[in-house]
């Protein structure tokens, strides 16, 4: 049985409980850790995604990026936490 990665998400919720503005914020954050391909067409990373949760706007990461490239994962956490964004999943909750 192939073993399903753990996921970090991040949900366009404040703490507060407010919602996160700009509205667009999940397409930005996924578009700033993207790559140009040969084609000059942007290339998604494969372990960063945006996803509908509960009607929330969330960016979901495989907590595997954090073996193939910790200051990318830590980038994604810094972004939340700055922003006092929600956090589910398998990371370490501040202390």
């Amino acid at each position: 049985m192939e073993q399903v990665p753990e996921q970090l998400v991040i949900k366009g919720i404040t703490r507060a409980g407010r919602r996160f503005r700009p509205a667009d914020w999940a397409q930005r954050l996924t578009t700033s850790v993207a790559t140009l391909g040969p084609d000059r067409r942007i290339r998604f990373h494969p372990k960063v995604h945006m996803a509908m949760r509960d009607g929330v706007e969330c960016v979901v990461v495989d907590t595997s990026l954090g073996e193939d490239d910790p200051r990318l994962l830590e980038f994604l956490v810094g972004f939340a936490r700055n922003n006092d964004l929600q956090m589910d999943g398998a990371y370490p909750r501040e202390p």
